[in-house]
């Protein structure tokens, strides 16, 4: 009886390690105690963004540079209503000038893409997606100084720089996509300034669509 007690037990712990696994996250993340900082050093306003913590999460985005009197603020909650799981590694932060920052950044508890370009200019507006295809993603080749994202029934792309934009459509909507599982319904980008390639599962069937742009 001691014998099978211990064998039963090993079976168990067995068990346990080989599913230890099952809910791997798309990215590690550690408890973010300290605020993630990005300073543009080689501007001479110095313009910023903290990412502050709370609890062991990212709580707020916080911007402004030297001379603009205030700090503005974004929170994360605004992205999604839920809490997240950040990466540096997994994150970008682009300046142009003191006009607006490009924050790009995938969840790491699900792998989900989101970006937010963010002004200084308290009156404009803050533009954000939590459908992002972005590079952090190794299926998603996106050319660097471009956004892309999908509504279901296309995929968009922007540059940057310019705000010079793009589109490709699938030719029809894809309404059970869920941003949250994007794998499942679009498998691979290549995304460039002059064409969009996507492996995207249409009916039972992945389909290959491509399309030549023009960014303006």
């Amino acid at each position: 009886m001691r014998v099978l007690f211990l064998l039963i037990i090993s079976v168990m712990l067995f068990s346990c390690g080989n599913n230890s696994g099952a809910g791997k996250m798309f990215c590690d993340t550690t408890c973010q105690q300290d605020t993630i900082k990005y300073v543009e050093e080689s501007h001479k306003l110095k313009p910023y963004v903290y990412i502050s913590a709370k609890n062991c999460l990212p709580d707020s985005v916080i911007w402004s540079y030297s001379g603009l009197g205030t700090n503005r603020k974004l929170s994360f909650d605004d992205f999604g209503g839920h809490k997240f799981n950040l990466n540096k590694s997994y994150m970008s932060l682009n300046f142009f000038d003191t006009s607006y920052v490009w924050l790009l950044f995938n969840d790491c508890s699900n792998g989900r893409g989101y970006f937010a370009k963010i002004p200084f200019n308290k009156s404009q507006n803050i533009q954000r997606r939590g459908s992002a295809l972005n590079k952090f993603d190794p299926k998603f080749s996106v050319a660097e100084g471009l956004v892309a994202y999908t509504d279901r029934g296309n995929i968009f792309v922007e540059e940057m720089a310019t705000g010079k934009k793009a589109m490709m459509t699938f030719g029809k909507m894809l309404p059970d996509l869920d941003y949250d599982a994007m794998h499942e319904f679009i498998d691979s980008v290549n995304i460039t300034p002059t064409r969009i390639w996507a492996n995207v599962l249409m009916g039972k069937d992945w389909t290959p669509i491509e399309k030549k742009i023009v960014l303006e």
